[in-house]
């Protein structure tokens, strides 16, 4: 496969994370023929200093790639401002790119999966991201591939046509929402995307992927995704800046290459529908609710004393 797309690969203060989802990386095909790029964020607080350390000698050893390019930021930048500006890098100089966060696990085929993916829909305007991850559906029938209005983050992929369209200023796309429309976005009111919007606004959290999907979501855009996850997230073991003790999310990594994509450009309803209905039983009774809760309590108080 000709013309590659550059992998960017954040990473911030996790060593054994960031080893893990290299060693993944690494063993997909195409890697020893694909460019990556290693944006390291430095340090927020002295605190965190020996590990970021610790990532930045482990990323100054990479091989298995065609070329590896390591960034050391001086300052931090914080995960969204770096993923803004290292896409925004990468685009403008290969016309595409496949982003990486320091807690994903890859199939061997998930650097394959996203170039055919670029590939073929290059010149369709109304794709505009790829995603990796899905979660376990209960639905086994579906494609293998298809079309879908929300946008994943866990590994995915996008061209510089379509990141023209990113508005990273939270009050122009909110100004653009109607009663319906968050109606949609929120696929019907089963996930909190309208939330983390109105999150962002009040400064609680720093997403560029809320901000991201809502652009998609404005210009009635699709992203492609698999029916079986190409990416697993280690990150919600509580270790991370974003990242709860989750089990939600928990996905087996498919083992095969995907082959079928879909011809007709349209969201697929039978995948909404999947979708929709995982993301509204995913909190389960009142009483697993409880034990999860609890849960994560305890992470948060105890593991990290």
């Amino acid at each position: 496969m000709q013309n590659l797309a550059p992998i960017a690969l954040f990473v911030y203060n996790r060593p054994e994370h960031t080893r893990r989802t290299l060693s993944y990386l690494q063993k997909n095909l195409l890697a020893d023929e694909s460019r990556l790029y290693i944006f390291s964020d430095g340090q927020k607080t002295d605190a965190d200093k020996d590990k970021v350390d610790e990532v930045r000698q482990l990323i100054k050893e990479v091989t298995g790639f065609k070329s590896v390019k390591v960034i050391e930021r001086k300052e931090n930048l914080g995960l969204a401002n770096s993923i803004i500006s290292g896409v925004t890098k990468l685009v403008n100089e290969y016309d595409k790119v496949i982003v990486f966060e320091d807690d994903l696990l890859s199939s061997p085929y998930t650097l394959q999966y996203f170039n055919e993916s670029l590939n073929k829909y290059a010149n369709e305007e109304q794709v505009m991201h790829i995603g990796a991850y899905m979660y376990d559906l209960p639905d086994k029938n579906l494609p293998e591939t298809f079309f879908y209005r929300a946008a994943t983050s866990w590994g995915w992929a996008t061209w510089a046509r379509a990141w023209k369209d990113f508005e990273p200023d939270i009050d122009k796309l909110m100004q653009q929402f109607d009663k319906q429309k968050i109606h949609w976005f929120s696929i019907e009111d089963t996930m909190n995307f309208w939330k983390q919007m109105q999150q962002f606004k009040s400064g609680k959290n720093n997403s560029w992927a809320i901000r991201w999907y809502a652009s998609i979501f404005l210009k009635n855009g699709l992203t492609l995704n698999p029916s079986h996850s190409l990416v697993h997230n280690i990150g919600h073991d509580g270790s991370g800046v974003h990242s709860n003790n989750e089990k939600t999310y928990q996905v087996q990594i498919a083992k095969k290459a995907v082959k079928k994509f879909p011809v007709e450009i349209k969201e697929n309803p039978r995948a909404y529908q999947a979708i929709k209905q995982f993301l509204k039983n995913r909190k389960g009774s009142l009483l697993q609710r409880g034990v999860r809760f609890i849960r994560q309590l305890q992470v948060k108080y105890l593991v990290k004393k």
